[in-house]
C-alpha cells in the first residue's frame, strides 16, 4: 500500500480543535498537506495553512504534537496516511480558502465525523486533557 506523507497543524482554542473540510469530502481533517520538493516541515506546513486558511504560522513556535498512521479517507485509491502533527502559534483569523469549504471548532464527542488519522489526534488530545 502506498504511503501518503502529510503534515498537520493542531490548533486548540477554548478546548476545541480546528478542523477543515475540503470541497466534495464528507469528513473533517486537520489543516495541512503535503511537502513540496525540498521543503522543511515548518515551511511546508506554513505554506499549506496559509493557502487553506489565510493565517501565518510562526515557524519558530512549531512543536511536535504526535505522529499518527491510518488508512486514507475519501480517495479513489486507499493509501496509508503518515501524518506528522505540530502545534504552532499563528497570526490572523482562520477562514476557508482554496479547496477548503468549511472550518469547525470540534469537540472530542464529534471525533466520529473525522477522517481516520484526524480521529486519532482528537482522541489523543482528549486523553491528554487538551480538548473536551
Amino acid at each position: 500500500m502506498t504511503t501518503l506523507d502529510v503534515l498537520a497543524w493542531v490548533c486548540v482554542r477554548e478546548r476545541r480543535l480546528l478542523v477543515v473540510r475540503t470541497r466534495g469530502r464528507d469528513a473533517w481533517y486537520l489543516p495541512g498537506g503535503k511537502r513540496e520538493a525540498g521543503e522543511s516541515d515548518a515551511a511546508a506546513l506554513s505554506r499549506e495553512v496559509r493557502e487553506e486558511l489565510g493565517v501565518q504560522l510562526d515557524q519558530a513556535s512549531l512543536s511536535p504534537c504526535c505522529v499518527v498512521e491510518d488508512v486514507s479517507h475519501g480517495l479513489a485509491v486507499q493509501m496509508q496516511v503518515h501524518m506528522a502533527c505540530y502545534f504552532a502559534d499563528a497570526s490572523g483569523a482562520p477562514a476557508p480558502q482554496a479547496e477548503i469549504e468549511a472550518l469547525h471548532w470540534l469537540a472530542a464527542a464529534e471525533a466520529g465525523q473525522c477522517a481516520p488519522a484526524a480521529r486519532q489526534v482528537v482522541l489523543r488530545l482528549r486523553a491528554d486533557g487538551l480538548i473536551d
